[in-house]
């Protein structure tokens, strides 16, 4: 719209930016797949956090179980039935 400004943006964004490269700039291949492999033994360990990260990572988190519940309502409707 014509004579609307802009906000202002994320005052933190360029600081998150600076963190951001100054992470991927020192960690190596090697570094990440030692951190990767120490989280997997972890979780075989125990470590329910680590698990849950090592799960999400891999396979996605899980979707609620409402929405899965909402999902087939909608088909049936579209199906023709009177849920």
């Amino acid at each position: 719209m014509k004579g609307c400004k802009p906000g202002p943006g994320n005052p933190f964004a360029a600081r998150v930016h600076e963190l951001r490269r100054t992470l991927l700039d020192a960690i190596t291949p090697d570094a990440l797949h030692r951190v990767v492999i120490r989280m997997i033994e972890l979780a075989v360990e125990g470590d329910v956090a680590a698990a849950k990260v090592v799960i999400e990572r891999a396979v996605g988190k899980p979707i609620e179980p409402d929405l899965v519940e909402r999902i087939e309502r909608i088909e049936s409707m579209l199906e023709g039935g009177n849920e």
